[in-house]
């Protein structure tokens, strides 16, 4: 899954499929569907760079007695150049084409009027609407009728529908998200209803790829009946203590028989196999809940609140400059480009967010607005000549962020402040990413950065807060989150994101375990308990309990 960011290079995708991939690809997807081998088949890779996954499968096909004919596009010449050669030199009785185009272009362009192939093994670039620009994202959606926010995963999806035969088979390597995130829910509804997916392999921190990505296979064949039930397969480190198999590489971990821990290389893998339930479910997150399935029921019969009742989940402040407007160094500026004091706001960053509480760390943040406003207010930099003069001197990075000025900002601006006046309110705040769920109260009325979140709470709220924190910090929410969401990244690390946060389960709040919960959060969040392990692990109890567990 070649993904793209904004760089030149990562904006076309460069992530190429690594040989023992292609290869495990190729053989999973002839053993899925035997009778697609046969002496006339037609394989297309759309965006083929080096030729690996043609390659791997022309290999996979000859070993079994299969002829076929191999067409990669590419928008990169040098890539198809490295193709021919390779297919040349490996397969040199293949007929093959090769072109060096824009796959998506291509297609659009042609419509109804493209070829149709039997076989598509892909490993699309990930390239997000803002890297494709609005326009070209607009077009794409129009022609491909997408509705949302639009990737190229999605308009490649879509393409597939219209160039594989009636019973055609598709190989696709793709990012984990679009297995968990509501970005990717046009994604998964679509391979649900057009195809009869197979498997799905989630092959999460493996680190197959050189870049630090987290891919996803998946295996189809085209048929409108769908999907009710799919396999699906994870495999994900575990760093727990135990006895674990050991085995020659992540593949073999991956065909063994069974669940269980797997030893490759010095690393410990938990592999699991489980079953997506798709049918009038394609859109939600794909994770294998049924060994979960009466946890899950329990909880949420014993939830007659989530985590949206308590109030709007925000993400910190996003500066696009943060060299600029973050820095513990103030005091050693020169006294007449030093800005105010009055300017500087103590800054909750992610390190800082532990769990329970949490502390402004050392730098604090330049926030040039006006504190007891609810909406975005500028100050007058006249009547703060040191941080005017501070700003003039970086005026170039800052008003190189034309966005900023284009959306009717000053040009020193913060990108995303958020609201000022909310900061002095207690709040939640917790880390975007970490490998457990790290909730605390800050009370200080410190701006929060952008890799954090933070839910605001007026007195009225107080304890339905305090429930908030003692639940996300559970084991129940930790159970929650992996049966629910399964959005893991690398070393078991989870991303606590809106749209996750917001399904959490709350409690009856005016239970007595609820209760008990509250006065322990409160407890762990306001002071310095005696034996905060043990005020912890009663909180863990009574939140259990509060849901009926345990």
């Amino acid at each position: 899954m070649r993904r793209a960011a904004v760089t030149v290079e990562k904006a076309h995708g460069v992530h190429y499929t690594p040989p023992e991939l292609g290869r495990f690809l190729a053989g999973r997807l002839l053993d899925h569907f035997p009778s697609t081998v046969r002496a006339d088949l037609t394989v297309l890779d759309p965006a083929c760079g080096d030729g690996e996954l043609l390659l791997a499968v022309g290999r996979a096909l000859h070993a079994r007695g299969g002829r076929c004919r191999l067409t990669g596009y590419d928008r990169d010449p040098a890539a198809v150049a490295l193709a021919r050669r390779r297919l040349a030199g490996a397969l040199p009785a293949v007929p093959r084409t090769l072109a060096a185009v824009d796959f998506v272009a291509l297609s659009a362009e042609r419509g109804a009027a493209d070829p149709r192939f039997d076989v598509i093994v892909a490993n699309p670039p990930y390239v997000r609407t803002q890297v494709l620009g609005a326009p070209r994202a607009r077009l794409l959606a129009d022609h491909f009728g997408l509705t949302g926010r639009i990737d190229l995963y999605q308009v490649f999806a879509a393409a597939f529908g219209r160039l594989l035969t009636d019973d055609g088979v598709l190989g696709l390597v793709t990012s984990n998200r679009f297995l968990s995130t509501r970005a990717g829910a046009g994604m998964r509804a679509r391979l649900a209803r057009e195809y009869a997916v197979r498997q799905v392999i989630d092959l999460g921190d493996t680190r197959l790829f050189r870049a630090a990505v987290l891919p996803a296979l998946v295996f189809a064949r085209r048929d409108p009946r769908g999907s009710p039930a799919v396999p699906l397969l994870t495999i994900y480190q575990d760093r727990a203590p135990g006895a674990a198999t050991a085995v020659d590489s992540v593949y073999a971990a991956l065909a063994a028989g069974a669940s269980g821990r797997y030893a490759v290389d010095g690393r410990t893998y938990r592999v699991d196999r489980g079953t997506l339930p798709l049918a009038g479910h394609a859109d939600r997150p794909w994770v294998s809940a049924e060994e979960h399935a009466d946890f899950l029921a329990a909880v949420d019969r014993a939830a007659p609140l989530r985590f949206r009742d308590l109030g709007r989940i925000r993400v910190g402040v996003k500066t696009s400059a943060d060299g600029v407007f973050i820095r513990a160094d103030w005091a050693d500026l020169p006294a007449d480009q030093r800005p105010e004091p009055a300017l500087r706001r103590p800054l909750i960053s992610a390190p800082a967010a532990g769990r329970w509480r949490c502390a402004p760390g050392a730098a604090t943040i330049l926030y040039p607005y006006e504190m007891d406003r609810s909406r975005r207010t500028p100050v007058d930099l006249a009547g703060h000549p040191g941080a005017a003069r501070y700003l003039a001197a970086h005026r170039a990075r800052l008003a190189a962020r034309r966005y900023v000025v284009e959306s009717g900002r000053h040009w020193w601006e913060i990108w995303v402040p958020q609201r000022p006046a909310e900061w002095a309110q207690p709040k939640i705040v917790f880390p975007d990413i970490s490998e457990t769920a790290r909730f605390a109260v800050d009370r200080s009325g410190a701006v929060v950065n952008g890799n954090c979140y933070w839910i605001p709470f007026g007195p009225a709220q107080e304890d339905l807060a305090l429930l908030a924190v003692a639940v996300a910090n559970s084991a129940v929410a930790h159970r929650y989150y992996d049966a629910r969401f399964g959005n893991r990244l690398y070393a078991g690390r989870r991303r606590y994101i809106t749209q996750y946060v917001s399904e959490f389960p709350l409690p009856d709040p005016g239970s007595p375990h609820a209760r008990r919960a509250v006065a322990l959060a409160r407890a762990l969040t306001e002071g310095a308990p005696r034996d905060p392990a043990a005020v912890e692990a009663a909180a863990d109890e009574a939140v259990a309990r509060a849901f009926g567990l345990g």
